[in-house]
């Protein structure tokens, strides 16, 4: 295997150093990103982070009037996080399927992210953690439910626990307060997910009248490699009827789309996504937007509106004419997967209203991108000014000590940040 990687990894490097020179990040941040020439690649260039974790009591950096510390650690890959109405905290501790290997590209980044995760095994299952006095010290741990098949998303409507598997939507009756579900699960609805399932988080969320769940699905591919009937229902928000379990394809064209939730002044439907890869250290921006019924985003025919992907085919100038430009750019590779408005009253005025994002990192450029939680404000519903750094410090020299991925506001008004390679739950709240 090593000596594989090893010309794999040198020719990677070779055509990274023939390609364009990244710009600042900060350009491709708001609603209109600088969008360089694409620039294609057999191998991209590639920096994948090594898996640290916090030694000796190191957590991560906040901005001015701000605090952090551990709401719970020794989790198993948390993955996102989920505050019920008595504010109970659900963590849903979770990894996915490996990925058939069909290409060079693959089978690299199979050996090279091993590095960029925790050894221990994911959890696939939902703990429970109970903070009555918001103090940040949980009274009560618990496993909640276990035995889970990649389980990311979570939601609570009516007595009922939905959770987003990464083949189904599944219903358990719950009642806030338990600290075990005993009951079977009941299938709500299928999702898109193996053989291949190559974007296996699924987000969810419910409408504000609770009559529906929206699940976001990422596609089986970066532009279509591996069929375009590998992408049934996929690059997509599902609507999911919650009486009847049926289902249906709500907007689409979102190459990877996470962290769904409504924001609370418009009551639209927002997330953000993870663009395509391999044209360039600087494309395509992440993105994060308001939601149109039955609109469509682009992917794979086209980005950030009506730029042309040129490696996909068949070209589909029809679909490209009627692609949704997204509302504000995040710059590219910073892989978003958890966002939360911040209608809480814990946080400093400055944070009401506007969007929190947790961007995971990736791999995808010469230099980390991503690895922070961000802060963009709001007015009227609409982003309002630049995004904000104010949870850093995930990196340290070239590894990880932590990645955030989800996020949510807690019943006290704290901000929560799942963080898989941490293996812990941080709570920022205002400084004393």
């Amino acid at each position: 295997m090593r000596r594989l990687l090893a010309p794999l990894l040198l020719g990677a490097s070779a055509l990274a150093a023939c390609g364009p020179t990244p710009i600042d990040p900060a350009r491709q941040i708001g609603p209109n990103p600088f969008l360089p020439e694409p620039h294609q690649y057999l191998l991209p260039p590639m920096h994948v982070s090594k898996a640290l974790g916090w030694k000796d009591g190191a957590k991560p950096t906040v901005a001015a009037g701000l605090q952090i510390a551990p709401l719970a650690t020794g989790l198993m890959n948390p993955r996102s996080v989920y505050v019920l109405p008595d504010g109970d905290v659900l963590v849903a501790e979770s990894g996915g399927p490996d990925e058939p290997i069909n290409r060079p590209k693959q089978f690299v980044m199979n050996v090279l992210e091993k590095k960029s995760h925790t050894p221990e095994d994911p959890g696939q299952r939902i703990t429970l953690l109970r903070d009555v006095d918001g103090d940040g010290k949980p009274e009560v741990r618990s496993v909640l439910v276990d035995h889970l098949n990649s389980p990311f998303g979570m939601a609570f409507v009516d007595g009922s626990l939905y959770v987003a598997d990464t083949d189904a939507v599944l219903r358990f009756p719950f009642a806030p307060g338990q600290t075990r579900i005993t009951a079977p699960a009941v299938k709500l609805a299928d999702l898109p997910g193996g053989p291949i399932d190559h974007h296996w988080t699924k987000s969810l969320t419910a409408s504000p009248d609770g009559a529906k769940l929206y699940a976001g699905v990422g596609s089986n591919s970066n532009i279509l490699e591996n069929g375009l009937e590998a992408e049934k229902n996929r690059a997509a928000i599902l609507e999911i009827d919650r009486t009847t379990g049926a289902s249906h394809i709500y907007a689409s064209g979102l190459r990877n789309p996470n962290g769904l939730t409504f924001e609370p002044t418009t009551g639209a439907l927002w997330t953000v996504v993870n663009e395509r890869d391999e044209l360039g250290p600087d494309l395509v921006p992440d993105y994060m937007t308001s939601v149109r019924p039955g609109g469509f985003y682009g992917w794979p025919y086209s980005y950030w509106g009506q730029h042309v992907d040129p490696r996909v085919r068949p070209q589909r100038p029809d679909m490209v004419a009627k692609a949704i430009k997204p509302d504000y750019g995040l710059s590219s590779h910073v892989a978003p997967l958890g966002m939360a408005f911040y209608t809480g009253g814990n946080l400093p005025p400055a944070y009401r209203g506007g969007a929190f994002v947790g961007e995971h990192g990736s791999w995808n450029r010469g230099k980390f991108n991503g690895y922070k939680v961000v802060f963009i404000p709001f007015a009227g519903g609409r982003p309002n000014g630049m995004a904000q750094d104010v949870v850093t410090g995930f990196i340290k020299g070239g590894g990880a000590q932590g990645r955030p991925v989800g996020l949510a506001v807690d019943a006290h008004g704290g901000l929560l940040i799942a963080d898989d390679v941490g293996g812990t739950v941080w709570r920022v709240t205002a400084a004393h």
